[in-house]
Parts: structure tokens; C-alpha cells; sequence
């Protein structure tokens, strides 16, 4: 009897030093960790979506040489797409390029055609 009741004694103290084990383990984990930033509500993406476009749509409108009366801007996380038409070719390179200048851009696509200014 006394071996079975030194085991339940050895076993139970193995059982608490596992449990204070485990417990340190997810707290130290927890303490070295750094703390992930919250990721972006759906609300705050889209309105980052429509400030980068007012930002891009506002840089185009004060370049040089663009027509921009048909020139739509959208952006998705840093992405903007340029669609719509301009009436010359070198219309296109400058406002892809005035659109890669502006502060939070990562890409530029350009989906502009050419079409004559009354077509």
C-alpha cells in the first residue's frame, strides 16, 4: 500500500510540475511575441481605396499635357488601374507615370485606349 499511495503522490506532483510547465511556455511565448497589427476592416480598406484615388485622380488632373475628362482611376491596396481614353498615345506614358509618382502607389496599369477628342 504505501509503494501505490508514493506513486499516486509522485504522479500527482508530475501532473502539477506539467501543468505549471505548459503555463510558462504560453505566457513566455505570449511575452516574446510581437503584437501583430489588426488588419484593415473592410470599411477602412475602402476608404484607403478611395483616398489613394482622389489622390492619384487629383495628381493627373494637374499634370501637364493630359486630358483626364475621360480617364477613370481605381485602386485596390496600392494597385491603380487607369481606364477610359485619352486622345494622343504620349497621354498614356504621362499619366502612368504622373500616377506611379503618388505617395502609397505600388503598380500602375493602364487600361487607356486612344480616342480622339469628339469620337
Amino acid at each position: 500500500m504505501k509503494a501505490f499511495s508514493a506513486i499516486k503522490v509522485i504522479g500527482g506532483a508530475l501532473v502539477v510540475l506539467a501543468s505549471l510547465n505548459a503555463y510558462a511556455q504560453s505566457s513566455d511565448a505570449a511575452a516574446t511575441e510581437a503584437p501583430a497589427a489588426a488588419a484593415p476592416t473592410t470599411k477602412e480598406a475602402k476608404q484607403a481605396n478611395r483616398a489613394l484615388q482622389k489622390k492619384v485622380r487629383a495628381k493627373l488632373a494637374r499634370t501637364k499635357g493630359l486630358t483626364v475628362g475621360n480617364i477613370t482611376v481605381r485602386a485596390r491596396n496600392g494597385a491603380v488601374t487607369l481606364e477610359g481614353s485619352v486622345p494622343e498615345q504620349a497621354q498614356i506614358e504621362i499619366a502612368t507615370n504622373a500616377a506611379q509618382g503618388v505617395e502609397g502607389v505600388t503598380s500602375v496599369k493602364s487600361a487607356l485606349s486612344i480616342r480622339a477628342i469628339g469620337q
